[in-house]
């Protein structure tokens, strides 16, 4: 086991690694509607908090050598769930073929008051060297 951490994702706001590789695998740590580059959060709108956590999760994985296609279980918290089809309606574009296993819950509260937090689970095809 390691951790891993690019500066193509926002920084833990916290004491956690942003990913942790294992055997074959990556783990990433909630991600947030951060903006790496200007450490805000963006938003407010679901569609725009949600697209920004995804592409914050697509640079981290291609950053240690994995990818959305890669991604096996994803883990959504809403602090809304009537927020769900506006961050279904993104999701999707993430996962247009053969989208991963996923489980979703509504939060009373999340980090830094945002809509969505999102972890996922991928494999890191022949456990690429790391970026």
């Amino acid at each position: 086991m390691r951790t891993f951490f690019t500066d193509k994702g926002p920084e833990p706001i916290g004491p956690y690694s942003q990913a942790v590789i294992s055997n074959g695998f990556i783990f990433l740590s909630g991600q947030l509607p951060i903006d790496p580059q200007t450490k805000t959060v963006c938003g407010p709108p679901i569609q725009k908090q949600t697209e920004r956590v995804f592409e914050n999760i697509k640079s981290i994985l291609e950053e240690a050598g994995s990818g959305l296609s890669h991604v096996v279980m994803v883990i959504v918290a809403l602090s809304n769930l009537s927020e769900y089809k506006g961050m279904n309606d993104v999701y999707q574009r993430f996962f247009p073929e053969n989208p991963p296993a996923r489980f979703i819950f509504e939060a009373s509260r999340l980090p830094r008051d945002v809509k969505i937090e999102v972890s996922v689970i991928a494999e890191i095809p022949q456990e690429a060297p790391l970026g």
